[in-house]
């Protein structure tokens, strides 16, 4: 087998990632607010390309952008390879194996691969710094023109969730190159043809297969032409602005995390599948609109990437998606599947809108869609069906109610949350305050006022109907019978501070309370995240019957710590990180966050999709287990924003519209 590893490793920028939280921080406290910026030119990546000369093209591709040793592990499935295939009568079939493999050099490898009786192609792979192509010719003798061929890369989910962020996806399916390949954890790789910008290509894949492929379609080839793809690090300097660029290098290699654009997968006419091109947990998993939001505030901070590739551009057609092919006819949007009931989709789009136009200043975009935002944000409007100024879930949260296959008000959808959920409530506050600013971009005196006064009817009741003067924190749900259902829930009590729906003083209060319990409960594995409760989930405020971290016993602590009923997200956590910047608690905030960083250096917070009940790392138990299913769950790396947010300038553009 000939190989070849190449790059060279900018060790001292990984061994300072992996040294430790304690030497994060005084790191941080002495030099790195001052130090220069670390830019993309300073940052050598490595590739690694194999050939076991038995098939074309590649056997093993990896690269590690950030110059560690991640190349050590193939990006590709196993027995499989990089390869060239044919269409005929619009079946896609095998090349047959190369006739000849000859090594020209120590990067560089050449095939002569048939593609039918009279014709062959020259395929010539060549790889250097951190970086290789892949050139394809028709062979010297070829006469007329040769069928249209296809470039397969058949990528290993179960390795990282491999994705495409395309210069352009389009209504069949499509894409556009040049295309980044992002391999979470692994680095990004642009592929782009120099003379033929524009390639189509599919993104294609598997759910319960396993498998993700990208194909590059190659037109026929005439004599002397050649498609020449190169594929070379994609990588972000620091955004404009960031005072601790330190702080940027432990999060720029996870910062592409966050998006996941779908492969093709499932029957496109049943729900549980999705189209090619929409953000989703990961690239094989569901499109889900109620965690849009989290996606599009890690755009709102990103430039146009490399190839001129935007991310608030997947942001915006995933948007659309949603508004046109997912929302009722009342105004409701669906939360994902066919299921409906979330009373946090509405909420997610409308800001999801604030930071696509943020981005971009796309006012004809919004000028276009502003009556449909407007129709989302009213049904939300219509739901305070008691007139209090809290929006009521259709779900009563009521103990013992939630049964399979309906699911909670939100995001957290294992939990019986319902009618007066804290949660929702605080995305409606953001989102309400989110359209409100649109609508004065606009000139729209009148919605905007609208807009301001249902946010400000329900800041002035949250507390009140949630404060639990019993323990000093919010409780997470008030039922339509009239209990709170309070589990000291670090992320609705984060929310609730980082959105300004209590005042700084009294968040200072409840976050040194929920701290205090955390120690009292011996939850000291910061690098974890944070769980969603810090109190076992009764048996009837979980779903039922039966299902991932359902307990037996009614008092829920036979399954605490597993998935919802006290597991850890790291994601939906970083609520209750952010809230320490919000209150000027910096030192706590940085301390939990760089804790995170940690873990995140060293890939820990995915195994690769699994799609397995209690196999994934997506969740872990508070002794770092998975107990989730996903194994790749795209929101869960929301946990670096709290890099830029730790900054009073970040902060003040990010919370504009809350008033914070």
């Amino acid at each position: 087998m000939k190989s070849l590893q190449v790059g060279v490793s900018r060790r001292q920028a990984l061994q300072a990632m992996m040294a430790g939280v304690a030497a994060w921080h005084a790191d941080c406290s002495r030099s790195e607010k001052h130090s220069p910026p670390l830019t993309v030119s300073d940052v050598k990546g490595a590739v690694r390309v194999e050939v076991d000369g038995s098939r074309p093209l590649i056997s093993f591709l990896s690269w590690d952008t950030e110059g560690g040793n991640r190349v050590k592990t193939n990006l590709l499935r196993a027995k499989t390879s990089v390869g060239v295939r044919v269409s005929g009568n619009g079946q896609a079939q095998a090349a047959r194996p190369a006739i000849s493999t000859e090594a020209t050099g120590a990067q560089d490898w050449r095939f002569i691969v048939s593609v039918s009786p009279e014709s062959k192609i020259v395929a010539e792979v060549h790889a250097a710094g951190d970086r290789f192509s892949i050139r394809v010719a028709a062979a010297a003798g070829t006469k007329g023109r040769m069928p249209a061929m296809e470039l397969v890369f058949p990528f290993d989910p179960r390795v990282t969730a491999t994705t495409v962020l395309a210069s352009e996806w389009k209504e069949d399916g499509t894409l556009r190159l040049p295309g980044i390949i992002s391999a979470p954890d692994y680095g990004q790789m642009l592929v782009s043809d120099p003379l033929h910008r524009g390639l189509h290509a599919r993104l294609e894949g598997s759910r319960d297969q396993q498998f993700v492929d990208l194909i590059i379609e190659l037109p026929g080839l005439a004599a002397g032409e050649t498609y020449n793809l190169e594929f070379g690090p994609a990588r972000l300097d620091p955004p404009e602005g960031l005072e601790d660029v330190g702080m940027w290098q432990r999060a720029r290699r996870g910062w592409f995390n966050v998006w996941q654009p779908s492969a093709r997968w499932g029957e496109q006419d049943r729900p549980h599948s999705a189209p090619a091109g929409l953000l989703s947990n990961n690239v094989i998993s569901d499109p889900v609109s109620f965690v849009l939001a989290f996606y599009a505030d890690f755009a709102l901070w990103t430039p146009l990437l490399p190839g001129g590739i935007s991310a608030a551009a997947h942001v915006r057609s995933t948007l659309d998606w949603w508004i046109g092919h997912r929302m009722l006819s009342s105004g409701e949007v669906i939360g994902y599947w066919d299921v409906a009931n979330f009373l946090d989709a509405n909420p997610s789009l409308l800001i999801a809108a604030w930071d696509y136009v943020e981005a971009t200043g796309d006012k004809q975009w919004l000028a276009g869609r502003i009556e449909r935002l407007e129709f989302l944000a009213d049904f939300l409007a219509g739901r305070d069906i008691d007139h209090d100024g809290m929006v009521e879930a259709t779900q009563s949260g009521n103990y013992g109610t939630l049964r399979d296959p309906a699911r909670s008000s939100c995001w957290w959808d294992a939990l019986n949350t319902g009618y007066k959920d804290g949660y929702s409530n605080a995305l409606i506050y953001r989102a309400w305050r989110c359209l409100a600013e649109l609508e004065r971009q606009l000139g729209r005196s009148a919605p905007q006022q609208r807009y301001s006064q249902l946010a400000d009817r329900l800041k002035a009741v949250y507390s009140n109907c949630l404060f639990n003067a019993q323990t000093g924190w919010l409780g997470w749900w008030r039922s339509a019978d009239g209990e709170l259902h309070d589990y000291a829930s670090p992320v609705v009590n984060g929310l609730a501070i980082e959105y300004g729906l209590v005042s700084p003083a009294e968040g200072r209060r409840i976050l040194a309370r929920l701290r205090s319990k955390m120690q009292t409960l011996g939850l000291n594995r910061y690098d974890l995240g944070f769980p969603g409760v810090l109190l076992p989930v009764r048996r009837g405020d979980y779903l039922l019957p039966d299902g991932l971290g359902v307990p037996s016993r009614e008092d829920g602590t036979d399954t605490f710590g597993q998935y919802m009923n006290g597991g850890i997200s790291a994601g939906q956590g970083s609520h209750f990180v952010n809230a320490h910047f919000v209150v000027g608690e910096q030192d706590e905030g940085d301390k939990m966050l760089l804790a995170m960083l940690g873990r995140e250096a060293e890939g820990g917070f995915q195994n690769g999709v699994r799609n397995q009940g209690g196999k994934g790392a997506d969740w872990t138990t508070w002794q770092g287990e998975p107990c989730g299913y996903e194994g790749y769950l795209s929101d869960l790396y929301i946990l670096l924003h709290g890099v830029l947010l730790r900054e009073p300038r970040f902060r003040a553009r990010f919370y504009r519209p809350l008033g914070t």
